[in-house]
């Protein structure tokens, strides 16, 4: 096992600046994920930890030893999942999964314990004697899980692994993998776009974009206290709301914002309750099963045109009526306040 510390570390293509300044220190055994869109330099971060690309500047430590130099991927006790599969056409499922035990003469006993064990937990036991040409896509890609489970690494990186896999698998195989790096302990960087994925898998969030991290934090306090408007409406399905409120008490410049399940009809609070009251006018109601989403405006808001969404659960069983408006509330310590200038986080 082993930590990483990345400092000051960029990668430029050209007039690109695709990682910028980052500076992050990842922890022995931690389960970290990168999140981001496309083009926010995750990636490229997870192929530089990996020796794949070569920094422009800055360094890479593993385990407190310098790697971003001349050390090569196969020398950094690295394990690695694309999101391509890199199966071997010519090789069967269990070869495979076996090829990196294999390569460092593992005893043959022992190969078969960890392959039949890995194919296991992601159900594809049955296919160990099938070509990858045999298989579909989700299947490829947990071969490519298992075979680097099966090696002893001192960090696990994963760039979009589940991508591939349909909604319901994804979800098991999420769970398998969890189970497996609690189990073991080792550290593991983990790339997504995906904020569920993230939420559910990391022990903590590297927000980025545009090369740059935005935020680092545990799911609870990326979600709950985000540093600054990108992160707000980044993090979150649906995102937070950002309002300039006609609003006295607050210094000019300032949006509020709060969550979707947070804003509710007023009538649902109890009286002992501190509340932002907020006359909601409704454009439409979407009925989720568990929820439902109210799309309108706030009158309160200096752009009265600007959408708002409120999450309400299902036991709310109270009529709103969509073209009519309604008084609805957020317990103001749930409220968040962002510079409108700069974006950043600001004091109540």
């Amino acid at each position: 096992m082993a930590g990483i510390e990345i400092r000051s570390l960029r990668k430029q293509f050209g007039d690109l600046h695709a990682v910028d300044g980052v500076d992050l220190s990842i922890r022995d055994g931690e389960f970290l994920v990168l999140l981001g869109s496309s083009g926010s330099g995750k990636t490229t971060l997870l192929r530089m930890i990996a020796g794949l690309e070569r920094p422009t500047a800055g360094e890479i430590h593993i385990g407190g030893e310098r790697v971003d130099g001349d050390v090569p991927p196969r020398a950094r006790g690295i394990a690695m999942v694309f999101q391509s599969y890199a199966l071997y056409p010519h090789r069967t499922v269990f070869k495979n999964i076996a090829f990196p035990l294999e390569a460092v003469r593992t005893p043959r006993k022992q190969i078969e314990e960890k392959v039949r064990w890995a194919a296991d937990m992601f159900s594809i036991t049955r296919y160990l004697d099938r070509y990858p040409r045999q298989l579909s896509g989700g299947e490829r890609q947990r071969v490519a899980l298992c075979r680097a489970l099966v090696r002893d690494p001192k960090v696990f990186l994963l760039d979009e692994p589940l991508a591939n896999l349909d909604a319901k698998l994804r979800n098991t195989a999420r769970d398998d993998l969890k189970r497996f790096q609690r189990r073991i302990q080792t550290t593991t960087v983990y790339v997504t776009h995906d904020q569920v994925e993230a939420m559910g898998l990391g022990d903590r969030i590297v927000v980025m974009e545009h090369g740059k991290v935005r935020q680092v934090g545990t799911p609870q306090e990326v979600y709950e206290d985000p540093v600054d408007t990108f992160v707000a409406t980044f993090v979150g399905q649906p995102p937070m709301n950002l309002l300039d409120l006609r609003d006295a008490s607050l210094p000019a410049g300032t949006l509020v914002g709060f969550r979707p399940e947070h804003l509710l009809p007023r009538s649902v609070f109890g009286p002992g309750e501190d509340l932002r009251t907020l006359r909601f006018s409704v454009r439409r109601v979407e009925y989720l099963g568990s929820d439902r989403y109210v799309y309108g405006s706030v009158l309160e808001s200096a752009a009265p045109d600007a959408t708002v969404i409120a999450k309400l659960p299902a036991n709310i069983a109270l009529a709103i009526p969509e073209g009519e408006t309604h008084e609805f509330a957020v317990p103001r310590r749930l409220l968040r306040y962002f510079d409108a200038a700069t974006g950043l986080r600001r004091p109540p």
